[in-house]
C-alpha cells in the first residue's frame, strides 16, 4: 500500500511564507512490520533543523510520532540550500516515540489509513514546520 503527499508552507499551521516544497512516498510491507519512506525537498533555503512524523489531522499541530532523520539510511543533508532526497529509510514499531512509543506498528498504519498523520520539514527560519503534507 502506498501513500504520497505534497508539501507546501501553505499547509502548514499558520501557513508560511516559503518557495519551498516538498513530497514523501511512504510504502507499508505486505505484512505491515516496516514502513519505507522517501522524503524529497525542493527550493529550501535555510538550514534544516529536522524532520516528523505527526499525529493529528489537517489544520491542527499535534506532537511527533517518528523522527525521519534519525532513521534515514544516509546522513540527511540538513545544510541551506536543500534540494532532493532528504530522507530515506524505514520505520520499524521501535522508531515510534511520543503518543505511539511502545506500540505496535500497526496503530501508526491505522493512522495513516485515517489520514491523521502530517509530515512537517522543520527549519532555522521556521522553527515549527516550514513545510508540511497530510498522508
Amino acid at each position: 500500500m502506498v501513500f504520497t503527499t505534497h508539501l507546501s508552507g501553505d499547509n502548514e499551521v499558520p501557513a508560511r511564507d516559503t518557495n519551498a516544497t516538498g513530497e514523501v512516498i511512504v510504502r507499508i510491507s505486505k505484512d505491515e512490520l516496516s514502513i519505507h519512506f522517501k522524503l524529497i525537498v525542493a527550493n529550501v533555503q535555510t538550514n534544516i533543523t529536522g524532520s516528523h512524523f505527526h499525529m493529528g489531522p489537517a489544520g491542527v499541530n499535534a506532537g511527533v510520532v517518528v523522527n525521519l532523520l534519525n532513521i534515514s539510511d544516509s546522513p540527511p543533508n540538513t545544510s541551506a540550500p536543500v534540494n532532493g532526497v532528504l530522507a530515506e529509510g524505514t520505520i520499524t514499531a521501535s522508531n515510534l516515540s511520543g503518543a505511539l512509543s511502545g506500540m505496535p506498528l500497526s496503530d501508526l498504519i491505522s493512522a495513516i489509513k485515517a489520514g491523521n498523520i502530517y509530515v512537517n520539514v522543520h527549519t532555522t527560519t521556521y522553527p515549527g514546520g516550514e513545510i508540511r503534507g497530510q498522508l
